[in-house]
């Protein structure tokens, strides 16, 4: 199967549940392609900032922003992914979410990295919902968030 077409199954669970403004596509990249281990791509008419989140074994980690033009890709994790899920809050610039996820972790209004997840606003963060993308262990993947029809 060409991992590159296929409708993977996590974004038919997700799709269900993203706002109505924009939809997000699943996909592994082949072997070989770009360098970017895990990007996303920004496929709607405005520019997103995007944070992650990560599970650093001990415990989980996030980190933002990196902002993602119409069109134009982020490398957001640069090398080979060694965690099954990774965790993505994306926002418009006016700072309202633009994906509906579930599972709170913490950010930051400017550049951040935060360790841990729990009690955010206790120590100065906010706390923000992220979707759970599932790479089935590939070394390479893509998010692709676009606008929904």
């Amino acid at each position: 199967m060409d991992r590159g077409t296929a409708l993977h199954p996590t974004l038919r669970r997700l799709r269900a549940g993203f706002p109505a403004r924009l939809v997000a596509g699943l996909i592994a990249l082949l072997p070989g392609a770009a360098a970017a281990q895990f990007a996303v791509c920004n496929q709607s008419f405005d520019v997103i900032n995007v944070a992650i989140g990560l599970d650093t074994g001990d415990e989980f980690e996030t980190e933002g922003w990196w902002t993602v033009g119409p069109n134009q890709c982020a490398n957001v994790i640069r090398e080979g992914l060694t965690s099954r899920y990774i965790y993505i809050h994306a926002q418009d610039v006016f700072g309202q979410p633009v994906l509906g996820g579930t599972t709170r972790m913490c950010v930051s209004p400017r550049r951040f990295q935060i360790r841990g997840i729990g009690d955010c606003w206790a120590r100065g963060h906010v706390s923000a919902r992220f979707i759970e993308v599932d790479t089935s262990h590939t070394e390479r993947w893509t998010l692709f968030l676009g606008m929904s029809q």
